[in-house]
């Protein structure tokens, strides 16, 4: 029978439970990643070979480097041999100690056969003994032989929605720190809805984390009928572990046009044209971490200014990073190009070197829309977050118009944490698209009005979500004062009588 997604994920958490008490909760990704990404290479390699003769297209996986035994077809001559001249081992597996390094050598191995593998193995290092014991792997190896992973019993989208799985686990797991690399599901597809790429489109993630915008963006693509392979996926990430992450998951959806590098985004841009300049795509999408403190303000502020000119607005402050991250996707931009960012509600209302930026972002007329989403929703920010959608190329209607949404509300809360569910999503989805004025929740507002507002664009100031405050009569509501203060004049002089008949004349 083939394998179902609940069984699948509950396969692959138990194999994290396995590892508790061994290594730290934070790196139980890295491994299970490892091991899922190992052991679904050799099962499509055994596949593909007995399926085409020995011919593989994608990756080859080098003798001796298979998780357990060789397609029933397989023939060797020659077998390779060790420094001492003996046969080296047929598979993983052969041996019952030792297992770590046998695993160590198997990965570095295929590392080596496979340029496109290059590096993705560095941190999945099972081979110190005082962590991973030969007991431990062995029965972690024989947990993932409980099923296979071969493609006709695993679809690669099944294997993208056990990997969203274990991501959103690993990162409640890993509370606060789970926001460096987990963006929560229903914001991701709330941008990537409102964005709407199209077959092919380039889409770049600058802060791409484990992946999961570009993942998105796929599922987008599949949503819409058309191949996963029809669009372009680029990312960078400056986390090599979390870089990592990213590569094991595009390579488990069989995505072909993916490009993911890894570096700091705003110190060391790796995607850059034949000129030297940056590379520009059709859609940006990102959640950057939330006001950076060290992102490289003495390097904008240097004579001779940012290198690449993404300062063309103002250089943001040395402690809030955020407008570097929103500055760099704006110059990743073709010319009708269109982007998506989350940032924290403060670059909305901070003043100085913010609010120049703001003011740069207004005149330039690219801010089309501006959605404030409410608490708790993301790991390691119980604060609120926007979402600022800005387009190169905005339609006649938009221009010198911001629609901004007040979405705060448009959640529910759970045990630990908040969160968006569809019907949140296609409200605030369908708004943006309507571009319409909607009572306590959406407003088309005029950039003269920001202007009159010295360029704050705090969603309050524009839309409330509970209805004002009556206005006050004046007249009507000093009248009721003077009537009840002759009311309590009367009681005064009835209580005072009632006082002098008791004996109390002196009180």
């Amino acid at each position: 029978m083939p394998l179902t997604l609940p069984e699948l994920s509950k396969h692959l958490w138990a194999a994290a439970d396995m590892m508790r008490g061994a290594i730290d909760s934070s790196e139980y990704k890295h491994y299970i990643f490892g091991l899922l990404f190992y052991r679904r290479l050799c099962d499509v390699w055994c596949e593909e070979y007995e399926q085409n003769n020995g011919h593989h297209t994608r990756f080859t996986i080098p003798f001796g480097c298979l998780w357990g035994e060789e397609p029933r077809s397989f023939t060797q001559q020659n077998w390779p041999v060790d420094a001492a001249g003996l046969p080296l081992p047929r598979h993983v597996r052969e041996k019952g100690d030792g297992v770590g390094r046998e695993i160590r050598r198997a990965l570095l191995k295929i590392e080596e056969a496979n340029e496109a593998l290059q590096g993705i193995f560095q941190d999945v290092d099972f081979s110190d003994p005082e962590r991973f014991s030969d007991r431990l792997l062995n029965q972690l190896l024989d947990h993932f032989e409980h099923y296979s992973l071969r493609k006709a019993d695993v679809a690669p989208s099944m294997l993208g929605d056990a990997y969203e799985y274990l991501i959103k686990m690993f990162a409640d797991d890993g509370g606060s720190r789970g926001g460096e690399f987990y963006t929560p599901s229903a914001v991701v597809r709330l941008m990537v809805e409102i964005l709407d790429p199209k077959p092919g489109m380039d889409v770049y993630d600058p802060t791409c984390g484990s992946g999961g915008m570009l993942l998105e963006t796929m599922n987008h693509m599949r949503r819409q009928n058309h191949s996963p392979n029809s669009i372009s996926l680029y990312g960078q990430e400056k986390n090599r572990n979390t870089w990592t992450i990213c590569r094991i998951a595009l390579f488990l959806n069989d995505l072909e046009k993916t490009d993911i590098r890894r570096g700091d985004t705003i110190l060391e841009p790796r995607f850059l044209n034949e000129d030297g300049g940056l590379r520009t795509f059709d859609i940006v999408i990102a959640n950057p971490p939330f006001s950076l403190k060290k992102w490289g303000h003495a390097v904008w502020k240097k004579k001779g200014g940012e290198p690449f000119g993404r300062a063309k607005y103002g250089v943001p402050p040395k402690g809030y990073g955020d407008f570097a991250f929103v500055q760099h996707m704006i110059a990743s931009l073709k010319e009708k190009g269109r982007m998506g960012v989350v940032l924290p509600n403060g670059v909305l209302f901070r003043g100085g070197a913010e609010r120049t930026i703001r003011k740069g972002l207004l005149e330039e007329d690219i801010i089309e829309a501006i959605v404030t989403l409410g608490n708790n929703l993301f790991y390691g920010a119980s604060i609120p977050a926007t979402i600022l959608f800005l387009n190169k190329n905005k339609p006649k209607k938009k221009k010198k118009r911001v629609l901004i949404i007040n979405a705060e509300l448009e959640l529910f809360t759970g045990v630990a944490q908040s969160h968006l569910s569809e019907q949140n999503v296609q409200r605030i989805v369908s708004a943006v698209q309507a571009y319409k004025d909607v009572p306590y929740f959406a407003r088309v507002v005029h950039h003269a009005e920001i202007e009159e507002n010295d360029y704050n664009l705090n969603t309050v100031r524009y839309v409330r979500h509970t209805p004002p405050p009556p206005p006050v009569n004046i007249p009507k509501v000093y009248g009721q004062i003077r009537k009840l203060q002759t009311e309590l004049r009367g009681y005064e002089t009835e209580l005072g009588i009632v006082m002098k008949e008791l004996g109390y004349d002196a009180l």
